[in-house]
This record gives C-alpha cells, structure tokens and sequence, in this order.
C-alpha cells in the first residue's frame, strides 16, 4: 500500500475505534467504564510521549510533571471557568513549562535527559507541596465542582482520539520527518537545515500539553487531590512502559499496550500488587529481548521465526544432553588433525 492508503487505513481503524467506545457508556456497567476511563487515559499519554520521545529517541521521564500542571489548575480553575476552558488552561500551562524545561535541557540526550526530567518532575512536586504547607496552609485540593461520569468519559476519549489523530498525522509532515531525522542522526539532520532545538522544543511541548490536558480531566476523577497523587511517578513510568512495549515507534502500538496494562491493572493490581509490578518487569524485558518493535511489530513471519528459534535451540539441547555435540567436535578435531598431517 501506499501511504494515501496507509493514511485511510489508520483514519478508518481510529473511526471504527471511536464509535466503538462512544458507545460503550450505553451498555456497559459501571466497572467496564471505569476500566475504559484508565484505558484511554493512557492511550492519550503513550500515543503523545511516543510521537516526541519515540521519533527522536529522547527518553522523557517528565509527564507526571505535565500530568499533575494539568491536575493542579483544572482543581484552582474549575470553580470559575467552564469544563473545557479549565482543560484548555491546564494543558497551556504545562505546555509554558515543557517549553521552559525544554530549553534548559533538551541540548542533553540519553541517560543525562532521563535523569534531568525526572529530577525536575520531583522539583516541581516538592515546590507545590513547600507552597501548599507554607503558604495556603493545605495539604490538597477539595474539588467542589465536579462534572458527571459521561463528561469526564467523552472528555478523556476526545483527548485520546486527539492523541492518535496528531500521531498518525504528524509523523506525515515536515516536522515529524524532522523529528524522524533527529532520532536517525541529529547532526545530520542539522547539515540538512533542520532547526533542531526549535523542533525539539516544540515536539516537547505538544507532547506536555496533552498531558496537561488528560491532568486537568482526570483530576476530578479522584475529587480530592494532593501533589502524591497527581504527581506520582508511577504515572509517568508506565506511560514509558506501554510506549516501549507497545511500540514508541508505531502508531496502534500504544494504544494496544494500554488495552492489555488496564485489563492487568484491574485483574491483578488491586489483588496481587507484587504480581503486577512482575509482570510489567517481565514484559518489557520480553519485549527488548525478543520484540525490538512492540507488540505492534507482531507479524505471522515473527511467530515462524520463534518457533524455528525454539526448534534449533530444543535441537542442540538434546545433542548437548545425548553427546552428540562433544562426538561430532572430536570428529571434527580429527579431520583437523589429519588434514594438517597431510
């Protein structure tokens, strides 16, 4: 196919899914939402930070950062500005800080830029609870106003589906293909007239202004909030972990990856907490070693190629078992021997 092809495909695929989960509040009960509600939260983080972090392969630890701006301003904002107009201040304002945050360390890469966002995720937490216990003299935030479940529902999968429509458009444009380039080579990309510190800033920002807005939508999920719970690290780790493991280079990877973390976040997290982190541990290990490109790489070639893998691994395990491995080097050393003789 071509990519006019591809680009109806994945148009199609993303309608078909929208309409399939506009509807799921009509029938479904009150867990399967909720379950749903996680889902396509996650689908909006991981399908944002892989548009950035996946095509320039700068590993972002920073959207519980964004995540909990979000929170914290739809919480100050939403008792004086309409619904839509406090989402849209929260995912401003994170997007004011990625860009700031950005151009103090974007110049970075790889483990440095890890680190560094982390660190300034953890800055930001600790300054708002240093200014919640000095200065306003809370803990956290009471949201009196709070909107109904079918809002807060179409709210977070507008933002989902927003998520997925930039990825799939984006990486079609100039600048996706300048993002492509500067995870390819950047100092390529740079002798081919790419601005790359424009570009990764604002690669930077889009992706912290989703994240911004998905804050400021599910803050009010919780009715009560405190900078522990907005801005958990455990948000944005798995956000990272669903991209990788899902495919922080494909576009569908994501969002498959957040079904299959949401239906274990229910079945075993609240149950077996240890298991889960387990399986979260085992998953993204499996994937690194055997699926470079997610679960979105899984073809019917990938299946084959296991099992003749695990044919040829079976196979010199039992002449390893049986000797045939040592008798065959030792005949081989002979005919060595003899060659060399002769």
């Amino acid at each position: 196919m071509n990519s006019r092809q591809f680009l109806i495909r994945d148009l199609l695929v993303l309608f078909g899914l929208t309409g399939w989960a506009i509807a799921l509040p009509g029938f479904a009960s009150e867990f399967a939402v909720s379950m749903a509600l996680t889902c396509l939260m996650y689908v909006a983080l991981s399908s944002s930070w892989a548009l950035f972090c996946g095509t320039t392969r700068y590993l972002s630890l920073a959207t519980s950062a964004f995540f909990g701006i979000g929170a914290y301003t739809s919480a100050l904002l939403l008792e004086t500005l309409p619904w839509v107009q406090a989402i849209a201040m929260g995912s401003l304002i994170a997007a004011a800080v990625a860009v700031l945050m950005g151009a103090a360390v974007l110049h970075l890469r790889g483990t440095y830029f890890a680190v560094l966002t982390f660190g300034m995720t953890e800055l930001i937490r600790h300054a708002i609870s240093y200014f919640e216990k000095s200065v306003t003299g809370t803990v956290g935030r009471v949201l009196m106003v709070v909107p109904e479940r079918d809002t807060i529902y179409f709210s977070v999968l507008a933002l989902a589906v927003l998520s997925v429509a930039l990825s799939i458009g984006i990486r079609r444009t100039r600048f996706g293909l300048a993002m492509l380039g500067i995870g390819a080579d950047e100092q390529r990309a740079q002798t081919l007239g790419v601005n790359t510190r424009i570009v990764k800033i604002a690669g930077f920002a889009l992706t912290a202004a989703i994240a911004g807005a998905v804050g400021a939508a599910m803050s009010v999920r919780w009715t009560y909030i405190d900078p522990h719970t907005v801005f958990n690290p455990f948000i944005g780790f798995q956000t990272v972990l669903i991209a990788l493991i899902g495919g922080a280079m494909t576009i569908w990877g994501p969002l498959i990856a957040a079904i299959v973390f949401s239906v274990l976040a229910e079945t075993l997290r609240l149950q077996v907490p240890q298991l889960y982190m387990m399986s979260l541990g085992l998953l993204l290990i499996l994937s690194v070693l055997y699926l470079p490109g997610g679960l979105a790489s899984l073809r019917a070639e990938t299946f084959r190629g296991w099992k003749a893998s695990l044919k040829s691994g079976w196979t010199e395990l039992r002449e390893d078992l049986s000797g045939e491995t040592k008798r065959r080097k030792r005949r081989e050393q002979q005919d060595r021997e003899r060659r060399h003789v002769f």
